[in-house]
């Protein structure tokens, strides 16, 4: 380790965190008080081998899993999930009466097609789980030091831990379990932490241990270590830990400050030393999680309803058919005369005797549903797999989702929700890493009055690209493929006007100085020097920190160390024009907090000067500048107000002089209130730090931009325009979430914010009271009333877009049972919603809310483990495949490197799919239908006798080999309109959010379609086959004659019914309809062929009856050409005087209309409402204001 490594160790943190925030302050003892009652039965015997064996024995060990299925519940369970199909349940019981005389086909005919449906989807399924398993494996076998006796540590895998061992995790590595924390490489033994993958905040969060403990620092300490724990049970909560550790005797109190909870990140520390406290699926982010569940799209549950109405169908057919039947049987035998003699009534058993017809009819209700299931496609649900995997490999394999920085692709992990991504009507997003790419990049500066920075934010850029025009900042253009990269991470400044020193050359460089002065000072940062290339790195608390110093760093103010009192740094002397090394006594550090709104440090500088540098929100700090302080105001609130509308998060910086007796009184009043173990201690501190952070002189202001993922407004700019809705589910802070939804345009100005907060004084005061029965009694009725409120504001106001936007204690009340229809019926009326302070808890109900009370289709998109609830409780998953972490990934439906990546998931691929399996259903159950009630209409022909119009195996092999395969091409292969088309006309998105082609009008359309085909094609045959002469030799056409035409028939209306449909073909498509056509007479060739016993019915009946009869050939055609004849005029009709909107789409490219900007917009602006998000929206709004403020100016007097 270097000396500089060294002496950073030794640093005593909790003298320069000067609120002692890595020490535990006991304001209230009840909590322990709690230990060894019901919630807080846990004991623990910390590096005990033989006690653990006995005493931890029940505790679950370390083994995670996200799989479906385990080996011994993947037969009984992926059975169930086939059998819970009704379309394969009623198969599974066709296949068994089939077996039985019954059936009016053999027993194969029926059982196979079963067999390799149910296989194959199984198989499908199996695969998928393997591959959650393969990423399981990977994570249960990383490694971990453990402590195997004598202060020994031994690399050993995650899944063999167990409660109450010691661990040893090293910098960078993920912790293995939820862990107490012992001891670090620090003599204070803290540690910084990474939660990213927990509450999603990329700041680091400082851990401390007991003082007890910090001294075991060493392997060796380890060998005679003992301690026992009691603690609270396994629970869901991130935030909370209660619990007491004993050792050598002595009890102390354990709070959240000494827990490293699972897959949080070690950062910035060498080693710590840590007990397992909760292991595998008792931690607490597995807590947070739920189960996988088994989703299945809108599509397939109604694809069931489809069933469910032909079952009925069947059902009526069959009883009518049998009433019938039973009839016509009764009256076949009038004394000695038999009206159908042909039966030989007079020697059946029990189907045709009249003596029995009730028994017959019976009977006859039976076969006839084993007949009719043809109307049921048994092959569907197995060609939908097919599709929806080929769909997968589609969306897997483009290269417009694919990431090459690092190389990652989109990744389909499940293929049962494709059509789902075209149906979406609200995402939920979280924004840490998802939005954001976890940067930060100081842009921009208004130092005395003048605004600094050329640079250009994401918004302005996008904003100016959407106007078609350059964009023009102080003077220079930016066009819109400027390079993004920068060479410096987190500063991303350029302005040759103080760059390089120049700002001695300004007019108020003194100002300059104090402000880049303040940014050296005024932070927690720990500064890192390599001493071979001396480059100093920093490690901050927050993202916006360190872009802070890294600025002040870059602008020639390099702050390079601190220790315990001190903080040093090296500056340009404008007067000897040389870098000076400069060293500030460190006094306090004031720290920045949700309430504060602000930091501050007082320090001494080298004159012996006291000064206060502040920096914090301007809502907080206009208001304590003093009168000689506000010389730069004006100028500086209207740079802010210029940022902020850039989307640019904002800090207002300050300083003022202090004398002594100042220093002094503020000082013994802030050290008594640090050092209070009352319930009002903060509200001391806070009176404290007021007294002192007033009548403060005014330097400027910071800007920094929270860098957002490339194309994210772009990205919600056309979501929005495609009428999705976008929730952003956060743990940050509030004014965080702001500002991102201003960068990202989910907030705009002119927005209306209806902000849900608990900050009432009644609240405060039951607060410190204590009760929590009035807090939470007060609480409650106080978000009801700002909700009911908000649907007031909202119903009062026709036009205006509003924004909802609540924090994480109010949305803990306003997702009880009875708020929180209130509080959906709000936020679905608000363009964007955006929850602040979310547990994974809360991100999950309020998907579960969404998704339940708008009975729409959800989308939930993450990048950590606080998101897996959301992911698996929303319709479809989304994970993040960022730079830490897989565990949104792995319990996601679909991956991808990029949020920008989900415009094109959704309005393309989306869009496709669901256009297609819709497509696809409809086509499945016409053909279905068009066959089905042929045998329906020959039976009745044959006076209900069960008698098949077609051979066993031709009406086995309809599904699997003449019809499915373009069927399947249609639904891998079609498209409508183009990927660019979709992203042109995002409004197209709405006709699968609106379900326009699977709702029960389309489909009952295909079914009449079917109809009306069968009947032409059945009278038709029948008619021109009967009862004129058929062949040469003047014999009429026979039974398997006049089954084979009209099965001819069937195959070629039901194909070229799929020619008319398709509206893209390719080579496959060709291949696959007139393939199929071509494939039934190469089968009646050779099914012909073989022996009579075989064959049966198709004996040879092409090669001597069919094809030598002109007839035959003549009928074909006429008949397919008559039968198509409905739809086609039907579609003219439609495509020509009443176009759906994909119909106006295909006619701007058939037309050649693509370049005629006129025709385009038109069609265009269907998307486009001033109400929605996004920068379309704004600048809408924003042209729009311009043109009423016009009509005023030029209004008449």
């Amino acid at each position: 380790m270097s000396a500089g490594a060294r002496s950073k160790k030794k640093l005593h943190f909790s003298k320069i965190y000067s609120f002692n925030c890595g020490r535990r302050r006991f304001n209230n003892d009840d909590d322990h008080s709690q230990i060894g009652g019901p919630g807080f039965s846990r004991v623990v015997y910390c590096n005990e081998n033989g006690v653990s064996e006995v005493g931890n024995q029940n505790y679950a060990d370390n083994y995670v899993r996200s799989t479906k299925y385990t080996p011994l519940t993947f037969i009984p369970k992926s059975l169930f999930e086939q059998f819970r199909r009704v379309a394969n349940f009623f198969f599974l019981v066709t296949a068994i009466l089939s077996f039985t005389d019954l059936a009016p086909y053999t027993a194969v005919s029926a059982v196979l097609p079963l067999i390799v449906v149910i296989s194959a989807s199984m198989v499908k399924e199996g695969i998928e789980d393997w591959q959650r398993k393969q990423q399981d494996h990977e994570v249960n076998n990383r490694k971990v030091k453990v402590h195997r006796g004598g202060g020994v540590f031994e690399p050993r895998e995650w899944k063999k831990l167990r409660v109450g061992d010691v661990v040893k995790v090293e910098k960078d590595e993920f912790f293995p379990a939820d862990l107490l924390l012992l001891s670090s490489c620090y003599e204070d033994a803290v540690c910084y932490v990474e939660t990213m993958n927990l509450d999603g905040e990329t700041n680091l969060k400082l851990k401390q241990s007991l003082d007890v403990t910090s001294t075991i620092n060493e392997d060796s300490s380890f060998s005679n270590f003992k301690a026992g724990v009691k603690c609270e049970d396994p629970n869901a909560s991130l935030y909370t830990f209660v619990g007491t550790m004993e050792f050598q005797g002595q009890q102390y109190a354990l709070s959240p400050q000494q827990l490293l909870l699972r897959d949080s990140k070690l950062r910035n520390t060498d080693y710590i030393y840590g007990a397992v406290i909760f292991t595998g699926q008792d931690t607490k982010v597995i807590q947070n999680s739920t189960e996988a569940p088994s989703k299945r799209s809108g599509i397939e549950r109604r694809m069931d309803s489809i069933i469910y109405f032909m079952f009925f169908i069947m059902f009526l057919m069959s009883f009518l058919g049998s009433i019938y039947f039973g009839i016509v049987t009764k009256k076949d035998l009038n004394g000695d005369q038999q009206k159908r003699w042909y039966l030989a009534p007079d020697r059946s058993d029990v189907y045709f005797d009249p003596n029995r017809a009730p028994v017959a009819a019976l009977y006859h209700f039976l076969t006839g549903l084993l007949l009719y299931s043809y109307l049921i496609p048994i092959s569907l649900y197995v060609s939908i797999e097919i599709v929806k995997v080929l769909q997968t490999i589609f969306i897997n394999n483009d290269i417009h989702m694919y990431y090459e920085e690092a190389d990652k692709p989109a990744h389909a992990r499940t293929s049962n929700l494709t059509e789902e991504l075209g149906q979406i009507d609200t995402i939920l997003s979280d924004k840490t890493g998802t939005l954001t790419c976890n940067s930060m990049e100081f842009i921009k500066c208004s130092i005395a009055g003048t605004a600094y920075g050329r640079g250009v934010t994401e918004v302005e850029r996008a904003m100016a690209k959407r106007m078609g025009s350059p964009l023009i900042v102080n003077g220079r253009d930016h066009y819109f493929d400027s390079d993004s990269s920068l060479s410096v991470k987190g500063y991303n400044f350029e302005d040759e006007r103080i760059t390089n020193g120049y700002w001695i050359h300004e007019q108020r460089s003194d100002v300059i100085q104090k402000f880049f002065r303040l940014l050296a000072i005024c932070h927690t940062a720990i500064p890192d020097v390599d001493e071979e290339t001396g480059k100093v790195t920093y490690e901050a608390e927050s993202p916006d920190e360190a872009a802070f110093v890294i600025a002040a760093r870059e602008l020639g103010f390099e702050f390079y160390k601190r220790t315990q009192t001190t903080i040093s740094f090296i500056e340009l002397d404008p007067v000897s024009k040389k870098r000076v090394e400069r060293t500030y006594e460190l006094l306090n550090v004031l720290e920045f907090n949700s309430a504060r709104k602000r930091m501050s440090v007082i320090v001494r500088d080298e004159d012996g000067k006291l000064l206060l540098l502040c920096k914090g929100a301007d809502s907080v700090m206009f208001e304590r500048l003093a009168k000689n302080g506000i010389e730069f105001e004006e100028n500086t609130k209207k740079h802010v107000n210029q940022y902020a509308d850039a989307g640019l998060r904002t800090l207002i910086l300050a300083y003022r002089e202090l004398t002594e007796d100042e220093y002094k009184a503020f000082n013994e009043k802030f050290t008594e209130a640090k050092n209070s173990v009352s319930a009002d201690r903060d509200d001391l501190i806070d009176q404290a730090t007021e007294g002192i952070e007033k009548d403060l002189i005014l330097l400027g202001a910071t800007a920094v931009e929270d860098k957002l993922q490339q194309g994210v407004p772009e990205c919600i700019d056309k979501l929005a325009q495609a009428g999705i809705k976008i929730w952003v589910l956060t743990g940050d802070k509030m004014e965080t979430a702001i500002n991102i939804g201003f960068s990202c345009s989910l907030l705009r100005e002119g927005m209306k914010q209806i902000i849900i907060i608990l900050e009432s004084p009644d609240i405060i005061a039951a607060e410190k009271a204590g009760d929590e029965n009035v807090i939470s009694k007060i609480s409650k009725e106080s978000v009801k009333k700002q909700i009911l409120a908000g649907k007031a504001k909202v119903s009062a106001s026709t036009s205006d877009p509003f924004a909802l936007i609540i924090d994480g204690k109010s949305l803990a009340y306003a997702l009880h049972d009875d708020i929180k229809n209130t509080f959906l019926e709000l936020a679905v009326r608000c363009a964007s919603v955006i929850c602040c302070r979310s547990s994974p808890k809360q991100k999950a109900l309020v998907t579960r809310l969404v998704k339940e009370g708008t009975r729409k289709t959800t989308l939930a998109i993450g990048d950590g483990a606080n998101d897996v609830g959301m992911l698996q409780e929303a319709d479809i998953g989304v994970g993040i495949s960022g730079v830490e972490g897989m565990q949104a990934v792995m319990s996601s439906d679909i991956a991808i490197a990029q949020f920008r990546f989900l415009e094109r998931l959704l309005l393309v691929h989306g869009h496709w799919c669901y256009r297609r399996i819709s497509s696809m259903i409809c086509y499945f159950f016409y053909k279905n239908i068009v066959f089905g009630t042929t045998i329906f209409l020959y039976e009745a022909y044959t006076s209900f006798s069960a008698q098949p119009a077609y051979n066993d195996w031709y009406m086995s092999l309809y599904n699997v080999f003449f019809t499915s395969l373009p069927a399947i091409a249609l639904g891998v292969f079609d498209q409508d309109v183009s990927a660019r088309f979709c992203l042109k006309f995002p409004l197209l998105y709405q006709e699968g959010v609106q379900n326009t082609l699977f709702r029960w009008r389309r489909i009952f359309g295909w079914m009449l379609n079917g109809v009306s085909s069968s009947i032409i094609i059945f009278f038709l045959c029948i008619r021109a086959l009967n009862p004129e002469s058929y062949r040469k030799n003047g014999k009429t056409a026979g039974m398997e004659a006049v089954g084979a035409t009209m099965y001819t028939c069937v195959v070629w209306v039901v194909n070229c019914q799929m020619a008319l449909a398709v509206s893209y073909f390719t080579l496959l498509q060709h291949i696959f309809i007139w393939g199929g056509i071509i494939l039934w007479y190469i089968f009646l060739l050779g099914y012909g062929a073989l022996p009579a016993s075989i064959s049966t019915t198709a004996y040879r009946v092409f090669v001597e009856t069919l094809a030598p009869a002109p007839s035959f050939w003549f009928v074909t055609m006429f008949v397919s050409i008559a039968a198509l004849v409905p739809y086609f005029s039907y579609k003219s009709v439609q495509m020509r005087f009443f176009p759906p909107y994909h119909g106006m789409i295909q006619w701007i490219r058939y037309e050649g209309n693509c370049d005629d900007p006129d025709y385009v917009n038109m069609v265009r602006q269907r998307s486009i409402r001033t109400t929605t998000v996004g920068f379309t929206a704004r600048s809408i709004a924003r042209d729009n204001n311009l043109y009423h403020l016009n009509l005023e100016r030029h209004a008449p007097k």
